[in-house]
């Protein structure tokens, strides 16, 4: 049987300085480390098994790699494309999930303020747009936009020097307390507003838009301008 020869590496001083400088990278990924320290070590003439035994790799990992760099050069180190798993939904499913991901829940007549991802899965699978789909796959699917609209922040400035004070007295009213006593079953807390006009409001700090690994974020302060319009009867 014929003797399988290795591959011969011969490298211009230009390849020879760009591999150099990725085979001590601190940045570059370990794998593509190793491939160009073998590529190297072929190039001072090491057999495949002494680069085995240097880089602690097999003789095939070895021989893959120079054959490789030898016939396509440095693209040739890199991971060829797999086929993976077909994908289980489409182009357009996906684009609907990401729209209904930008709408409000109310706008859908759920009553929620934001979507968690498993109302989100409920409502795509309600809707029709797939038939059955998980919270995570859903989570995966957004995870991939580049411009996440549905996520924002807010944040408030808060101005009043009693603010804890009187904000504690209206939370206490929520978990049905009065002056550290809880309410008893014949006493209510209602809320009642107006409505007398419209008001004429706008933040005191524009909207930042969402950008790039940066989701939107709101400040719930206003500045009132007065109304509009008066009263309807």
């Amino acid at each position: 049987m014929p003797v399988l020869r290795a591959c011969q590496i011969t490298l211009s001083a230009t390849e020879r300085r760009r591999l150099k400088r990725l085979a001590y990278s601190h940045t570059a990924a370990y794998q593509k480390v190793i491939r160009v320290r073998i590529v190297l070590d072929a190039a001072h003439g090491h057999s495949n098994a002494a680069i085995a035994r240097r880089r602690g790799v097999t003789v095939d990992t070895v021989r893959l790699w120079r054959g490789r760099y030898a016939d396509e050069g440095l693209k040739g180190l890199t991971d060829r494309p797999r086929p993976g798993r077909p994908p289980r939904f489409t182009a357009i499913q996906v684009a609907e999930i990401k729209a209904l991901a930008c709408q409000l829940p109310a706008e859908t007549s759920v009553p929620l303020s934001r979507w968690s991802r498993p109302e989100l899965a409920g409502e795509v699978v309600g809707r029709g747009t797939a038939g059955a789909i998980s919270a995570s796959t859903v989570r995966r699917i957004l995870a991939t936009a580049a411009l996440k609209p549905w996520q924002y922040q807010s944040w408030i400035f808060i101005r009043d020097p009693d603010f804890t004070v009187k904000a504690a007295r209206v939370l206490d009213l929520y978990a049905r307390i009065w002056d550290g006593l809880p309410l008893g079953d014949d006493e209510y807390v209602i809320s009642a507003d107006e409505k007398t006009s419209i008001q004429a409001r706008c933040r005191c700090h524009p909207t930042l838009p969402p950008g790039a690994s940066r989701m939107m974020r709101l400040n719930h302060d206003d500045d009132r301008g007065g109304a509009p319009a008066g009263a309807r009867r």
